[in-house]
């Protein structure tokens, strides 16, 4: 069993210890949502080995906001996984939206992947 998870956020500029703070990150998050979240992976390509396993995909999250606003973005993912007592466990994973190199370093929120 995975004890401990870190998880790094670009906000805090640096690790920190998932757990109680990840999951209070999470509790004031889904309430800004107005009904249920959209969330559909696209492009999920799996390597694994006896051990230990990785996955990238591409994310699209959308629905209504409480605040009226309709957002549909793209996100990377990538998932690192490692077999543990028999079972599957992700060990990492990393979150991200691609973003513009014009030298302004805003996030492309309007990108979408070719034929989506």
């Amino acid at each position: 069993m995975l004890r401990r998870t870190f998880y790094r956020s670009i906000l805090r500029r640096r690790s920190r210890r998932a757990g109680p703070r990840y999951r209070k990150n999470l509790e004031a998050w889904f309430p800004t949502w107005d009904g249920p979240i959209d969330f559909a992976p696209r492009d999920l390509e799996i390597t694994a080995g006896d051990n230990v396993a990785f996955c990238t995909s591409l994310n699209r999250i959308g629905g209504a906001k409480t605040d009226g606003e309709r957002p549909s973005i793209w996100v990377r993912v990538t998932a690192c996984l490692r077999k543990m007592d028999g079972r599957w466990k992700v060990a990492h994973e990393h979150v991200s939206t691609p973003f513009y190199m014009d030298g302004s370093l805003k996030a492309a929120v309007d990108l979408s992947p070719a034929g989506a």
